[in-house]
């Protein structure tokens, strides 16, 4: 007999429970870096709608005739309209506003509507619109729309309908792992927002010189076809499999099916085997903070006891715990703190995903596609900075304390990046992957490790129900400064970019500021009793 390859041998070591897991992971991460490779190409497009027509309008008058100049998106200054005239800063800030705006009042309904229904049908019918208005905002460009208001519109529809994305997919991945290295595995997991900045920067600087409806195009073709890929096979919870598991088992054959519920720190399973003789009813409890991972507390049940039972069992279920309120969630200790930080760190960040690559034109003189293939650097650092972000606050419990000192130390790092950028192409490399790692950072960890401690917190008693709301009360409030943060760049830049730097150095000092009382907590906590890092302390 051969023996059996080394790559199968480790397919079959994982259970049926590891596969799912693996697959919701790499699933959400897929669907989520669709969504922000589809906000990128506004911000690489927005050097080609108003360009720096002075050189251009020399080759103009040098040798082409007065037909070219009236080709599509061409016009004497060269720039598109409505973008043409001298207030184009402004305008192209309003566009910014526009979508962030109707992103931040959406965000806070989309949580609310996400807990009442299914979120994979939520899901998919919100990718597939945001691909059409996608398509829609580069069709101006083929079919040469100078109307602001249509701009303006499409940009609205893109924000209400894109806020479907996040409260879901943080949803999905909660449900599917547990707190044991939770900042660890979705600092690599948010890893996908700057996966998406990077390839929508990519695709949209391949089409920007030459047709820059294109940009939006395929961006949107790319998201709505990820939610045909969602519809077929996101699995929003783990329980959602029994019915699945019961009705693929063949007669005769023992089949566990399994539910599991967490409450202050234990675990519990239910499994309920099936034949023709007879049924067991077995129960599991394992307490978590005895245990080094709770992603393995499923895989590796401790103390059972199976009792027989009737033929008709009954399964204990969880809890049917209402969807939380509004209120509710603000209620949840941490969470009004970390929603106000996240407003202005989410406005740092919004602020250098709209404006870093017309940035960059302007002060290293470089064209929209190599401006847009530098800033990519920023995404690469965010990603660095994510990831480091929960491991340290996953090693030492401190997820408050460890955003503190990220924003502790961006804010320095902005003013050098806003000094080193116009001495050459070296210096502005390096500074880029630091902001990026130190702005990023803290966006990423309260958007993801804390915004799925808090909704799962003790003091909800085990309602998974909550996760949803809280998780949309979090973004949402990031989301407002995500909408003011490119409209005050457009504002601001009009005086000089060092207006810009100092109003983002400004707001790094206020998250900061705002976290002061949980990091006095978490220390003082730290030095009275040590505190596990799975447990997401009570502030």
């Amino acid at each position: 007999m051969a023996p059996v390859p080394p790559g199968i041998r480790l397919a079959l070591s994982f259970d049926r429970d590891q596969w799912y897991r693996a697959l919701t992971f790499i699933l959400t991460f897929l669907l989520y870096t669709s969504f922000h490779l589809s906000r990128k190409p506004i911000s690489i497009v927005k050097s080609e709608l108003h360009k720096n027509c002075s050189s251009i309008s020399d080759v103009v008058a040098a040798g082409r005739q007065q037909a070219s100049l009236t080709a599509p998106g061409t016009e004497a200054d060269c720039s598109w309209k409505p973008f043409d005239k001298a207030n184009y800063k402004q305008l192209l800030g309003a566009m910014d506003y526009s979508f962030l705006c109707a992103y931040a009042v959406g965000m806070y309904l989309s949580g609310i509507i996400g807990e009442r229904l299914p979120i994979r049908l939520y899901l998919t019918v919100g990718m597939l619109a945001s691909g059409l208005f996608t398509c829609l905002f580069g069709l101006g460009y083929i079919y040469s729309i100078h109307s602001l208001g249509f701009y303006v519109f499409v940009q609205v529809a893109n924000g209400l309908v894109q806020t479907t994305g996040w409260p879901s997919v943080v949803t999905c991945i909660g449900n599917w792992f547990g707190k044991g290295r939770r900042g660890l595995i979705m600092g690599l997991w948010n890893s996908h927002t700057s996966v998406g900045n990077i390839l929508g920067s990519l695709i949209a600087g391949y089409f920007v010189s030459s047709n820059w409806g294109l940009s939006f195009i395929v961006p949107g073709l790319i998201i709505a076809g990820m939610g045909v890929v969602c519809f077929l096979f996101l699995v929003e919870h783990p329980n959602d499999l029994q019915a699945v598991y019961a009705q693929n088992s063949p007669p005769g054959i023992s089949v566990p099916t399994k539910r599991w519920n967490e409450v202050n720190g234990h675990t519990e399973v239910y499994l309920q085997y099936k034949d023709n003789k007879n049924q067991a009813y077995c129960y599991y409890s394992s307490n978590v903070q005895n245990r080094k991972s709770h992603d393995t507390e499923l895989l590796l049940p401790k103390d059972a006891v199976c009792v027989p039972v009737q033929p008709v069992v009954v399964v204990k279920s969880e809890s049917e715990l209402s969807a939380i309120s509004f209120m509710g969630a603000l209620r949840i200790p941490g969470v009004i703190e970390f929603s106000l930080c996240l407003l202005f760190a989410k406005l740092v960040s919004y602020t250098f995903l709209f404006w870093l690559p017309l940035y960059i034109t302007k002060a290293a003189h470089l064209d929209a596609k190599k401006a847009g293939d530098l800033s990519t650097l920023f995404d690469v650092g965010g990603i660095v900075g994510g990831v480091l972000a929960g491991v340290i606050s996953d090693k030492l419990g401190k997820r408050a304390t460890t955003c503190a000192v990220m924003l502790l130390l961006a804010a320095p790092t902005l003013y050098g990046f806003s000094m080193i950028s116009e001495l050459g192409m070296g210096p502005t490399i390096g500074m880029l992957l630091v902001c990026g790692g130190l702005v990023n950072g803290p966006y990423a960890l309260i958007t993801t490790a804390v915004s799925a401690d808090l909704g799962t917190h003790k003091s909800l008693k085990g309602n998974a129900r909550a996760l949803s709301t809280v998780t949309a009360i979090i973004d949402g409030t990031g989301s407002v400064g995500a909408a003011l943060g490119p409209l005050l760049a457009g504002l601001l830049s009009a005086r000089g970019w060092d207006q810009v730097f100092y109003m983002l150095m400004t707001a790094d000092f206020l998250a900061l500021l705002l976290l002061l009382r949980l990091v006095t907590k978490e220390l003082v906590s730290s030095k009275s009793h040590p505190i596990s890092s799975v447990e997401l302390k009570e502030h």
